[in-house]
């Protein structure tokens, strides 16, 4: 559903606007988050228990495709002179705070509920997450408008980024590749990795993996505000040739068994991510003009997060089985940095030019 809310709400930030696009997705995500903690269970309306669940998820999928590039946009077109990839960066900060919080409340809720969670405890988060849904909401509507006193005149926004933008979009896809991939693979499959492939304990592979994403999200604005200091360019091109040669050695060290080899080597996965993440996000919304800003990063970023990034557990899995090699996932790890390498030497500096 990513890809579609890329289509949809790229079209609605560049029609009707940064912050109602902004409040009218964080509803949308709100809302059927509170509907899954009080839809009646199976026992009660049978196979439709499932079928609404998954309607609520889909609606959640196609809020979040337009969720973290408009709030981009709204966040770089609002930046003052010189600190674009510092506000830009507290986008991929907010991302990975809400991942720890959600996993921080889950295992809250199995410390003190362990025994309801089957019954009734797993509901909580989603209760709770309305009142989180409620403060987004009271938050956004009181922003100014990144494009007031702007006419966004073009009727079909999504048109016309295909039409005359589609350079700067493949230039995106190409710059999210490795993002994508290395983060499903270091943050999402590698704790299925870690017990798999490696041998750990769920407890010390949750461990290992939480640790590492603290480093990631304390790395996220640092890289911002560096970034607008030196430039975008230098880490678009640095950080892939770093992945290209740290990748298998990495790997390598995290096939052991013993922590003490795993968490330094994925803390340096870690730093690599956490310093090219927020400087393509300030790039993608500085490659497209105003009147089709959201439309072109939306659905840029969306297809290759969703289409790249999301089926890169599949793709993990199944390169292991087939290869009866577990350090095999390393060179997907490489393709994609090999990728955004090219991307970014074919990308111009934006960080010192005026928005389009």
């Amino acid at each position: 559903m990513r890809p579609l809310g890329g289509f949809l709400f790229g079209h609605l930030g560049d029609r009707i606007g940064r912050r109602r696009t902004l409040i009218l997705s964080i509803v949308m995500m709100a809302g059927p988050t509170f509907l899954i903690g009080v839809l009646p269970d199976y026992s009660v309306i049978g196979v439709w228990a499932s079928v609404l669940i998954v309607a609520m998820r889909m609606l959640q999928g196609l809020s979040g495709g337009g969720e973290c590039t408009t709030s981009v946009t709204y966040l770089v077109e609002q930046a003052p002179p010189g600190r674009r990839g510092l506000f830009a960066s507290w986008i991929n900060f907010g991302c990975i705070g809400g991942i720890l919080l959600g996993s921080a409340v889950g295992a809250l809720v199995h410390t003190f509920w362990e025994a309801e969670v089957q019954d009734w405890a797993w509901r909580l988060p989603f209760l709770v997450g309305l009142s989180v849904g409620v403060l987004g909401l009271v938050l956004r509507r009181g922003l100014p408008d990144s494009t007031s006193g702007a006419v966004l005149r073009e009727h079909a926004p999504v048109a016309r980024a295909f039409r005359h933008e589609w350079r700067s979009m493949l230039r995106v896809c190409g710059l999210c590749m490795m993002n994508a991939v290395g983060f499903y693979m270091m943050f999402l499959y590698i704790t299925t990795y870690f017990q798999r492939e490696v041998g750990l304990s769920a407890a010390e592979a949750l461990d290992i993996n939480t640790i590492s994403m603290f480093v990631l999200l304390m790395t996220i604005p640092v890289a911002g505000y560096v970034s607008d200091l030196v430039g975008r360019r230098v880490f678009m091109v640095g950080v892939p040739i770093l992945f290209l040669i740290l990748a298998y050695p990495l790997l390598w060290l995290m096939h052991h068994a013993d922590p003490a080899l795993i968490l330094p080597a994925q803390i340096v996965f870690a730093l690599m991510l956490g310093t090219y993440g927020p400087v393509v996000s300030a790039v993608m919304a500085e490659l497209f003009p105003r009147e089709v800003r959201c439309s072109g990063m939306s659905i840029a970023y969306n297809l290759t997060l969703g289409l790249i990034g999301g089926t890169t557990p599949l793709v993990a899995t199944y390169m292991i089985e087939r290869t009866h090699d577990d350090l095999s996932i390393a060179y997907y790890l490489m393709a994609a940095a090999a990728i955004s390498l090219v991307s970014a030497l074919c990308t111009p500096e934006t960080g010192r030019e005026p928005l389009r």
